[in-house]
Protein backbone atom coordinates (compact mmCIF):
# COMPACT_ATOMS: atom_id res chain seq x y z
CA UNK A 1 0.00 0.00 0.00
CA UNK A 2 2.87 2.28 0.81
CA UNK A 3 4.85 1.27 -2.53
CA UNK A 4 1.29 2.84 -4.64
CA UNK A 5 1.09 6.17 -2.49
CA UNK A 6 5.04 6.33 -3.06
CA UNK A 7 4.22 6.08 -6.76
CA UNK A 8 1.29 8.21 -6.65
CA UNK A 9 3.25 10.77 -4.80
CA UNK A 10 6.37 11.00 -7.10
CA UNK A 11 3.87 10.77 -10.39
CA UNK A 12 2.08 14.16 -8.65
CA UNK A 13 5.47 15.39 -7.77
CA UNK A 14 6.52 14.94 -11.23
CA UNK A 15 3.23 17.05 -12.76
CA UNK A 16 3.41 19.74 -10.46
CA UNK A 17 6.87 20.05 -11.32
CA UNK A 18 5.91 20.00 -15.12
CA UNK A 19 2.82 22.86 -14.33
CA UNK A 20 5.27 24.70 -12.77
CA UNK A 21 8.47 24.96 -15.16
CA UNK A 22 7.94 27.60 -17.97
CA UNK A 23 11.15 27.78 -20.43
CA UNK A 24 10.50 30.86 -22.27
CA UNK A 25 12.39 30.84 -26.10
CA UNK A 26 14.84 33.88 -26.50
CA UNK A 27 12.70 36.30 -28.52
CA UNK A 28 9.69 36.13 -26.56
CA UNK A 29 8.03 37.17 -23.28
CA UNK A 30 5.10 35.66 -21.10
CA UNK A 31 2.52 37.75 -19.75
CA UNK A 32 1.44 35.42 -16.17
CA UNK A 33 -2.11 36.13 -15.03
CA UNK A 34 -3.19 34.81 -11.43
CA UNK A 35 -6.67 34.15 -10.90
CA UNK A 36 -7.34 36.57 -13.72
CA UNK A 37 -5.08 39.44 -12.99
CA UNK A 38 -1.83 40.30 -13.91
CA UNK A 39 1.21 38.89 -12.06
CA UNK A 40 4.63 38.86 -13.62
CA UNK A 41 6.84 38.51 -17.04
CA UNK A 42 8.47 35.40 -17.58
CA UNK A 43 11.73 36.32 -19.30
CA UNK A 44 13.54 34.17 -21.40
CA UNK A 45 15.05 30.96 -19.67
CA UNK A 46 13.76 28.76 -17.03
CA UNK A 47 10.96 30.40 -15.05
CA UNK A 48 8.47 28.99 -12.29
CA UNK A 49 4.39 29.78 -11.63
CA UNK A 50 2.32 28.28 -9.25
CA UNK A 51 0.00 25.65 -10.78
CA UNK A 52 -3.49 25.56 -11.26
CA UNK A 53 -3.26 29.30 -10.41
CA UNK A 54 -1.05 30.68 -12.62
CA UNK A 55 -1.80 30.57 -16.28
CA UNK A 56 0.25 32.24 -19.12
CA UNK A 57 -1.89 34.23 -20.83
CA UNK A 58 0.21 36.06 -23.59
CA UNK A 59 3.00 34.92 -25.39
CA UNK A 60 4.34 38.29 -26.94
CA UNK A 61 7.62 38.38 -28.92
CA UNK A 62 10.18 41.09 -28.39
CA UNK A 63 11.33 40.86 -31.75
CA UNK A 64 11.50 43.61 -34.08
CA UNK A 65 8.05 43.20 -35.76
CA UNK A 66 7.35 44.63 -39.48
CA UNK A 67 3.57 45.98 -40.25
CA UNK A 68 2.62 46.12 -43.72
CA UNK A 69 0.94 49.21 -44.34
CA UNK A 70 -2.21 48.62 -46.93
CA UNK A 71 -2.40 50.92 -50.25
CA UNK A 72 -5.37 53.85 -49.24
CA UNK A 73 -6.49 56.85 -51.11
CA UNK A 74 -5.35 59.98 -49.45
CA UNK A 75 -6.65 63.50 -50.45
CA UNK A 76 -3.93 66.18 -50.55
CA UNK A 77 -4.50 70.50 -49.46
CA UNK A 78 -5.48 71.14 -53.15
CA UNK A 79 -8.47 68.09 -53.26
CA UNK A 80 -6.32 65.62 -55.34
CA UNK A 81 -6.59 62.23 -54.94
CA UNK A 82 -2.78 59.51 -54.37
CA UNK A 83 -2.32 56.67 -53.25
CA UNK A 84 0.18 55.49 -50.02
CA UNK A 85 1.40 53.27 -48.39
CA UNK A 86 4.37 52.46 -45.99
CA UNK A 87 5.98 49.92 -43.68
CA UNK A 88 6.91 50.42 -40.09
CA UNK A 89 9.34 48.77 -38.02
CA UNK A 90 7.95 48.25 -34.32
CA UNK A 91 9.34 47.02 -30.98
CA UNK A 92 7.45 45.95 -27.79
CA UNK A 93 9.72 48.13 -25.27
CA UNK A 94 6.56 46.99 -22.34
CA UNK A 95 4.76 43.85 -23.00
CA UNK A 96 2.25 44.39 -19.86
CA UNK A 97 1.07 47.63 -21.88
CA UNK A 98 1.27 46.34 -25.08
CA UNK A 99 -1.26 43.15 -24.16
CA UNK A 100 -3.68 45.60 -21.82
CA UNK A 101 -3.26 48.59 -23.03
CA UNK A 102 -4.88 48.16 -26.25
CA UNK A 103 -6.91 45.07 -27.88
CA UNK A 104 -4.80 44.19 -30.76
CA UNK A 105 -1.39 46.76 -30.72
CA UNK A 106 -0.65 45.34 -34.45
CA UNK A 107 -4.15 46.18 -35.86
CA UNK A 108 -4.20 49.41 -33.40
CA UNK A 109 -0.32 50.30 -35.24
CA UNK A 110 -1.68 50.08 -38.31
CA UNK A 111 -4.57 52.21 -38.19
CA UNK A 112 -2.93 54.78 -36.16
CA UNK A 113 -0.18 54.78 -39.49
CA UNK A 114 -3.10 55.19 -41.89
CA UNK A 115 -4.98 58.03 -40.16
CA UNK A 116 -1.29 59.64 -39.29
CA UNK A 117 -0.50 59.45 -42.98
CA UNK A 118 -3.78 60.68 -43.98
CA UNK A 119 -3.42 63.83 -41.68
CA UNK A 120 -0.25 64.45 -43.04
CA UNK A 121 -0.22 64.38 -46.66
CA UNK A 122 -4.07 66.18 -46.25
CA UNK A 123 -1.61 69.22 -45.07
CA UNK A 124 0.34 69.06 -47.96
CA UNK A 125 -0.49 70.39 -51.53
CA UNK A 126 -0.24 67.30 -54.32
CA UNK A 127 3.34 68.57 -55.50
CA UNK A 128 5.02 68.37 -52.25
CA UNK A 129 3.03 65.27 -51.71
CA UNK A 130 5.00 63.64 -54.27
CA UNK A 131 8.08 65.00 -53.61
CA UNK A 132 8.37 65.48 -49.83
CA UNK A 133 8.47 61.66 -48.64
CA UNK A 134 11.47 62.52 -46.31
CA UNK A 135 9.33 64.80 -44.73
CA UNK A 136 6.52 62.62 -44.83
CA UNK A 137 8.41 60.25 -43.41
CA UNK A 138 9.79 62.09 -40.53
CA UNK A 139 6.76 63.76 -39.53
CA UNK A 140 4.84 60.25 -39.70
CA UNK A 141 7.24 58.98 -37.33
CA UNK A 142 7.05 61.50 -34.70
CA UNK A 143 3.09 61.74 -34.95
CA UNK A 144 3.67 57.71 -33.94
CA UNK A 145 5.80 57.85 -31.26
CA UNK A 146 4.11 59.41 -28.31
CA UNK A 147 0.81 57.47 -29.18
CA UNK A 148 3.18 53.76 -29.30
CA UNK A 149 4.93 54.91 -26.01
CA UNK A 150 1.28 54.70 -23.99
CA UNK A 151 0.94 51.37 -25.89
CA UNK A 152 4.46 49.99 -24.61
CA UNK A 153 5.71 50.04 -28.33
CA UNK A 154 8.97 51.91 -29.67
CA UNK A 155 8.53 52.98 -33.45
CA UNK A 156 12.21 52.48 -34.74
CA UNK A 157 11.50 53.27 -38.67
CA UNK A 158 8.59 54.17 -40.77
CA UNK A 159 9.61 53.56 -44.54
CA UNK A 160 6.99 55.44 -47.31
CA UNK A 161 6.75 53.02 -49.61
CA UNK A 162 5.09 54.34 -52.53
CA UNK A 163 2.68 57.39 -53.23
CA UNK A 164 1.51 57.80 -56.44
CA UNK A 165 -1.72 59.77 -58.05
CA UNK A 166 -4.95 57.41 -58.73
CA UNK A 167 -5.51 56.53 -61.88
CA UNK A 168 -8.20 59.40 -62.45
CA UNK A 169 -5.55 61.51 -61.24
CA UNK A 170 -2.61 60.47 -63.46
CA UNK A 171 -5.17 60.68 -66.54
CA UNK A 172 -5.74 64.36 -65.31
CA UNK A 173 -2.67 65.13 -64.98
CA UNK A 174 -0.79 63.79 -68.13
CA UNK A 175 -4.29 65.83 -69.71
CA UNK A 176 -3.14 68.84 -68.57
CA UNK A 177 0.70 67.79 -69.23
CA UNK A 178 -0.39 67.64 -72.70
CA UNK A 179 -2.19 70.66 -73.05
CA UNK A 180 0.90 72.91 -71.14
CA UNK A 181 3.11 70.61 -74.22
CA UNK A 182 1.01 72.39 -76.55
CA UNK A 183 0.85 75.71 -75.53
CA UNK A 184 4.34 76.08 -75.22
CA UNK A 185 4.52 75.02 -78.59
CA UNK A 186 1.95 77.66 -79.67
CA UNK A 187 4.08 80.06 -77.93
CA UNK A 188 6.77 79.04 -79.34
CA UNK A 189 5.75 78.67 -82.83
CA UNK A 190 4.56 81.94 -82.49
CA UNK A 191 7.65 83.73 -81.15
CA UNK A 192 9.28 81.93 -84.35
CA UNK A 193 6.92 83.41 -86.27
CA UNK A 194 7.26 87.11 -84.46
CA UNK A 195 10.86 86.94 -85.11
CA UNK A 196 10.84 85.98 -88.44
CA UNK A 197 8.58 88.84 -89.78
CA UNK A 198 11.29 91.14 -87.94
CA UNK A 199 13.91 89.99 -89.59
CA UNK A 200 12.19 90.39 -92.68
CA UNK A 201 10.78 94.09 -91.93
CA UNK A 202 14.57 94.43 -90.71
CA UNK A 203 15.90 92.90 -94.46
CA UNK A 204 13.41 95.24 -96.14
CA UNK A 205 14.56 97.80 -94.46
CA UNK A 206 18.21 97.44 -95.12
CA UNK A 207 17.27 97.08 -98.25
CA UNK A 208 15.70 100.44 -98.60
CA UNK A 209 18.14 102.04 -97.00
CA UNK A 210 20.86 100.33 -99.23
CA UNK A 211 18.33 101.19 -102.57
CA UNK A 212 17.96 104.86 -101.33
CA UNK A 213 22.18 105.23 -100.75
CA UNK A 214 22.75 103.88 -104.33
CA UNK A 215 20.32 106.10 -105.73
CA UNK A 216 22.10 109.00 -104.39
CA UNK A 217 25.38 107.92 -105.49
CA UNK A 218 23.87 107.39 -108.61
CA UNK A 219 22.21 110.81 -108.49
CA UNK A 220 25.58 112.38 -107.34
CA UNK A 221 27.37 110.93 -110.43
CA UNK A 222 24.78 111.62 -112.75
CA UNK A 223 25.18 115.27 -111.32
CA UNK A 224 28.72 114.99 -111.46
CA UNK A 225 28.53 113.78 -115.01
CA UNK A 226 26.10 116.55 -116.18
CA UNK A 227 28.65 118.92 -114.91
CA UNK A 228 31.68 117.03 -116.75
CA UNK A 229 29.42 117.07 -119.18
CA UNK A 230 28.88 121.29 -119.38
CA UNK A 231 32.49 121.45 -118.54
CA UNK A 232 32.99 119.67 -122.15
CA UNK A 233 30.46 121.01 -123.93
CA UNK A 234 32.36 124.23 -123.96
CA UNK A 235 34.96 122.84 -125.96
CA UNK A 236 33.57 119.85 -127.45
CA UNK A 237 29.91 119.77 -129.24
CA UNK A 238 29.54 115.87 -129.51
CA UNK A 239 30.05 115.60 -125.96
CA UNK A 240 26.00 115.34 -125.39
CA UNK A 241 26.21 112.88 -128.05
CA UNK A 242 28.57 111.04 -126.60
CA UNK A 243 26.44 110.77 -123.21
CA UNK A 244 23.23 110.01 -125.27
CA UNK A 245 24.94 107.36 -127.00
CA UNK A 246 26.07 105.96 -124.03
CA UNK A 247 22.46 105.55 -122.33
CA UNK A 248 21.20 104.39 -124.86
CA UNK A 249 23.98 101.32 -125.64
CA UNK A 250 23.51 100.87 -121.54
CA UNK A 251 20.13 100.53 -121.66
CA UNK A 252 19.55 97.71 -124.81
CA UNK A 253 22.61 95.97 -122.63
CA UNK A 254 19.92 96.15 -119.08
CA UNK A 255 16.75 94.81 -121.72
CA UNK A 256 19.12 91.88 -122.91
CA UNK A 257 19.57 90.67 -119.65
CA UNK A 258 16.32 90.31 -118.83
CA UNK A 259 14.01 87.00 -119.31
CA UNK A 260 10.89 88.17 -120.53
CA UNK A 261 10.95 87.37 -124.76
CA UNK A 262 11.47 91.12 -126.42
CA UNK A 263 12.08 92.19 -129.80
CA UNK A 264 14.24 95.80 -129.91
CA UNK A 265 14.53 97.27 -133.39
CA UNK A 266 17.51 99.11 -133.62
CA UNK A 267 17.78 102.06 -136.59
CA UNK A 268 20.43 101.54 -139.54
CA UNK A 269 22.19 104.10 -138.55
CA UNK A 270 22.28 104.86 -135.05
CA UNK A 271 24.73 108.33 -134.58
CA UNK A 272 22.35 110.16 -137.15
CA UNK A 273 19.23 108.62 -135.03
CA UNK A 274 21.18 110.31 -131.90
CA UNK A 275 22.03 113.46 -133.88
CA UNK A 276 18.23 113.74 -134.55
CA UNK A 277 17.06 112.75 -130.70
CA UNK A 278 19.70 115.89 -130.09
CA UNK A 279 18.23 118.49 -133.06
CA UNK A 280 21.83 117.97 -134.76
CA UNK A 281 22.04 117.29 -138.65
Amino acid sequence: MSEIFFILFVIGFIVLVKLAIRIVPQGQEWVVERLGKFESILEPGLNFIVPFIDIVRYKVTTKDIILDIPEQEVITKDNAVILANAVAFIKVSKVDRAVYGVENFKEAMKNMVQTSLRSIIGNLDLNQALSSRDQIKASLKQALADEAIDWGLTVKSVEIQDIKPSPNMQQAMEMQASAERQKIAVITKSQGEKQSTILEAEAKLEAAKLQAEAQEVAANASAKAMKILNEAMKDNPNAPLFLLGDRYVTTLHDLSKSSNSKVVVLPGDLVSSVKSILGQK
